[in-house]
């Protein structure tokens, strides 16, 4: 099952990783740069040239060579057939790049009108078609949401009891509802309706949505919340959702390239992303479908997307925007519960405000970023389950050359190896419930763990127990053991610590 993620996750290093030749020269040998129909002046192509150049992960060693690499690299590196970005700086699109290919065996060229699946990111753009229809007198955004349900309702528990759902804790990912994320359906298979996605009746994959806390009291990420978002939107509006939401957002928006339909017409499968998954091997019929429309639906573009951010933009500043007022984008932007406001990971970035969501489904990752206050911002779309790692790196690029508060490098000293204490620490471990493994490879020390990336990440010492990998801020501490056996050890990722303990060996036979 696929949830969101606030930032791109890690980047493994270079070592112990070994890329399959075949796959790797096709792709460096494809990858294409495609422009608008009109090419940015000079200036603005040399910023696109050190984007290009520049990726880079989050932390990096102090004094090793080699930290910056190109986009065509890093694609190949992480086995992602194709990437597309949209860059905004000055309240403007300033370009729109697309690289690599569409479709990794059938070598269609990636451009800027390609076609990807969105994710999660289908809930800031549900989000904003809510609110707007709250500013139109069709929706509350405090009543009670069973007040705005006819076919289908929230059951009552003890939980609604204390305090009913609204459609404000919904879109917070307050309201106390289940289902993180969802598989999605195979080319073929059964799709089921809405109804049957919220009670879980077969032929949905997922648990029925449920209030399991209190609303209000917390937040909880819950793509079956935006269900339930989407079944109040068309039963107040009358109208299936993709007709909806062209009305509600992507028409005025100028979203030419986007759509909520879960069959695309022909003339667009033409330019569809074929989602890979983390051997870069494509999805079997292309994509899978996503009945959740709401939560996970759209396809769209990077320049699609940026408009959602000069909106988001312009309304802030006090603009009239085309889809919300200035004081709903202000409540939008608005924090609840947790990080998030309605639809909308935000974040108090020195005078103004940073908005973002994530998203993937099987096969895709993608990313949002805006800035109320400088009005710079970014899309990236990619079309492999590897793509978050890959974001991560076009960020800190990004963020380099523009001048961006955020995604800076860290470098961090590495003391030199010991492969003896490598070797204890080296063995099988069980972190948070799944498989982990610690590998000793020569001076180098690597963890698998598919939690946070299919492939090993090496493991530099700042002591003679404690860890750091790069690409992000991720530090491991190992008990000390005596005898030369692994004992457990504790991985730290922002806020959270995981606790890994080593695996039980498999019984004899």
């Amino acid at each position: 099952m696929l949830g969101t993620y606030r930032k791109a996750l890690e980047t493994p290093s270079a070592g112990l990783l070994r890329l399959r030749s075949s796959g790797v020269s096709v792709l460096l040998m494809l990858v294409v740069i495609s422009a608008p129909a009109q090419e940015p002046a000079p200036a603005i192509q040399s910023r696109i040239a050190r984007v290009e150049q520049g990726l880079s992960s989050r932390v990096v060693v102090k004094g090793a060579p080699g930290q910056k690499a190109s986009i065509a690299s890093r694609m190949a590196f992480h086995d992602v057939p194709a990437v597309s970005i949209a860059l905004i700086n000055d309240g403007q699109l300033e370009w729109a790049r697309a690289y690599g290919v569409l479709d990794a065996a059938g070598q269609r060229a990636a451009t800027p009108a390609s076609l990807f699946q969105a994710g999660s990111i289908s809930k800031t753009i549900s989000a904003l078609g809510a609110l707007r229809m709250v500013e139109q007198g069709k929706l509350s955004l405090d009543a009670p949401a069973n007040v705005q349900l006819s076919s289908w309702k929230i059951p009552d528990n003890r939980f609604t009891q204390q305090r009913p759902v609204t459609l404000r804790g919904l879109l917070n990912h307050s309201a106390g509802m289940n289902v993180h994320g969802f598989y999605g359906y195979a080319q073929g298979q059964p799709v089921p309706s809405l109804l049957q996605v919220l009670d879980g009746l077969p032929p949905a994959n997922s648990e029925a949505v449920r209030v399991e806390a209190t609303p209000g009291t917390g937040w909880r990420y819950s793509g079956g919340g935006y269900s339930v978002v989407q079944l109040m939107m068309t039963e107040s509006a009358g109208r299936p959702f993709p007709e909806l939401m062209q009305a509600l957002v992507l028409g005025p928006l100028d979203m030419k390239d986007s759509t909520f339909a879960l069959t695309l017409p022909p003339t667009w499968q033409e330019r569809a992303a074929s989602a890979h998954d983390s051997n870069g091997t494509p999805l079997a019929g292309g994509w899978h479908v996503y009945p959740q429309s709401a939560a996970a639906a759209l396809w769209t573009t990077p320049t699609d997307l940026a408009n959602v951010i000069l909106d988001i933009q312009q309304a802030q500043s006090g603009k009239p925007g085309k889809v919300l007022s200035s004081a709903m984008t202000s409540t939008m932007l608005r924090r609840g519960q947790g990080e998030y406001g309605l639809g909308l990971y935000v974040e108090q970035i020195g005078d103004g405000t940073s908005f973002s969501h994530s998203g993937g489904t099987d096969g895709f990752r993608s990313q949002l970023y805006g800035y109320t206050h400088t009005g710079q911002g970014v899309v990236v779309m990619t079309n492999s389950d590897n793509g978050a790692a890959l974001i991560d790196e076009i960020l800190v690029s990004v963020a380099a050359e523009y001048g961006w508060p955020e995604f800076q490098i860290t470098e961090k000293l590495a003391l030199a190896p010991d492969p003896v204490a490598n070797a204890m620490f080296a063995g099988n471990y069980t972190l948070a419930g799944k498989p982990a493994q610690v590998i000793a490879e020569g001076d180098r020390l690597y963890l698998q763990s598919e939690l946070f990336a299919k492939r090993p990440m090496q493991l530099f010492a700042e002591s003679k127990t404690r860890f750091f990998m790069t690409a992000q801020d991720m530090t491991v501490e190992f008990q000390q053991t005596a005898g030369g056996t692994p004992g457990s050890f504790l991985l730290k990722r922002g806020s959270s610590t995981y606790v890994a303990t080593p695996a039980r060996e498999p019984p004899s036979r």
